[in-house]
């Protein structure tokens, strides 16, 4: 059973996805959650459990201000507050305000719903700030793309953070050329970075097609965050592209991954459609080669992770770990990464 960490920000699902007066439903973490939007464009999140006989909150109808639930019609508000038991008769005393379906914070963030996923019903007073990405502000992303990977949430980001694959994995003409997909080798300063790792900023100068069009000295920085998130931010002379790759567990073994793409070009706006084509493409190629991975994982074989090419992959666990060590004990995370060169050939 693969650990899912709690007492974080997830993101749920595009903000396009939800129009005002309409519900979203899906699992988040194996909890079945209720996403909507109210008439002034605000946005919820609850349990899609009736706390009456535990019929799906989302078969029944939401009027912009509450939800009724189809079985007996009992209403709720956005904040999950009972507001109304249409059985109830004059003379049998209940108080509604001590009957509540269950709230998830939720937030709206550059494009994106995201929740907070609580160890127990009640979260924290304090909530971490809802992860973004930098330079671009309040911007939308310029493209959205949500895909269902049927795999736990461990292998999606391994998957995702390998620095050796995109030779044999990623072979698109348009991406890199046949003699720029020889191994080369690489090596990239790391250090620590809040609840993660970054790849320190440097000169890209093997990056893609795309990236020459930022102009002259091109420089990366690549953070990746728990609990599964990863930020690029490539930026030239005038120009940047930031990348915003979010995996987020529905289950315990499906799992969605959502990317974002920002940039400050308009010269790119009128190619937005191809450029989210591509990127289904390059993300497409991601999912396959994971899901035929778990043809192999099925015999649940002995697996190996070597130093320096899976290095990351060994952090992303040991990350993990410290996280759920410190939540069980009730104190500080310790970051357990050390600033490193690391070295391989891709």
């Amino acid at each position: 059973m693969t650990d899912l960490l709690r007492n974080l920000w997830y993101l749920a699902l595009p903000a396009r996805r939800l129009r005002c007066g309409g519900t979203l439903a899906k699992a988040i973490l194996g909890e079945p959650i209720l996403f909507g939007r109210d008439r002034e464009g605000g946005v919820f999140a609850l349990r899609d459990t009736c706390p009456h006989r535990g019929m799906p909150l989302s078969d029944g109808s939401f009027d912009g201000r509450e939800v009724m639930c189809c079985y007996h019609g009992w209403r709720f508000d956005t904040q999950g507050h009972c507001m109304e038991i249409p059985s109830l008769v004059e003379g049998q005393k209940l108080n509604l305000s001590r009957i509540n379906a269950h709230s998830y914070p939720c937030r709206e963030v550059q494009g994106n719903i995201w929740v907070y996923m609580s160890a127990s019903e009640k979260p924290r007073n304090e909530l971490p700030e809802v992860p973004r990405v930098p330079v671009v502000g309040d911007a939308m992303p310029k493209v959205q793309i949500s895909m269902d990977f049927s795999c736990n949430i461990d292998h999606a980001v391994v998957g995702l953070m390998d620095p050796c694959h995109a030779p044999y994995v990623h072979t698109s003409w348009w991406w890199k050329s046949k003699e720029r997909r020889q191994p080369q080798l690489k090596e990239k300063y790391y250090e620590p970075s809040p609840l993660g790792f970054r790849i320190v900023r440097h000169a890209n100068a093997h990056g893609g097609r795309v990236y020459r069009l930022l102009g002259k000295n091109v420089t990366t920085e690549i953070t990746y965050t728990l609990p599964g998130m990863r930020v690029e931010h490539v930026k030239g002379d005038h120009h940047s592209v930031l990348s915003l790759t979010a995996v987020t567990p529905l289950t315990d073994s499906e799992t969605e991954v959502h990317q974002c793409l920002y940039w400050t070009m308009p010269l790119l706006t009128p190619f937005t459609p191809i450029i989210k084509k591509l990127s289904r493409t390059f993300l497409g190629q991601d999912h396959d080669v994971v899901v035929q991975q778990q043809r192999g994982l099925q015999s649940n074989p002995p697996l190996m992770l070597i130093d320096d090419a899976d290095t990351q992959a060994k952090w992303y666990y040991k990350l993990k770990g410290e996280y759920l060590t410190a939540e069980a004990e009730a104190r500080t995370f310790v970051n357990p990464i050390e600033p490193r060169i690391l070295r391989w050939r891709s």
